[in-house]
């Protein structure tokens, strides 16, 4: 998960969007489209840095299709340490 994260938060483009998605889903689940109003990013930049994050197991979706909420992954908390230790580290 480390790796991941790495390659998540300072080796790609997105890094900032998705450490900013995280933070946002650290407070309270929700939805894409409330991740989009809340962070003022475009609905589907959203779904694509989720879906990549669920790729990784960062977050996972609960509910239905049409308005699922997005929570933090238990391995992630796990992993929450290195998280804040590489966005410390980019900003």
């Amino acid at each position: 998960m480390e790796k991941a994260l790495w390659y998540l938060l300072a080796g790609t483009r997105g890094g900032e969007n998705r450490a900013r998605l995280i933070h946002a889903l650290d407070e309270r689940p929700r939805n894409a489209n409330q991740l989009a109003e809340e962070l003022d990013l475009d609905y589907n930049t959203v779904r694509h840095h989720l879906d990549v994050l669920e790729d990784h197991d960062v977050v996972e979706a609960g509910g239905g299709e049409y308005g699922k909420l997005y929570f933090l992954t238990d391995r992630f908390d796990y992993h929450r340490e290195e998280f804040e230790r590489i966005t410390d580290s980019i900003d």
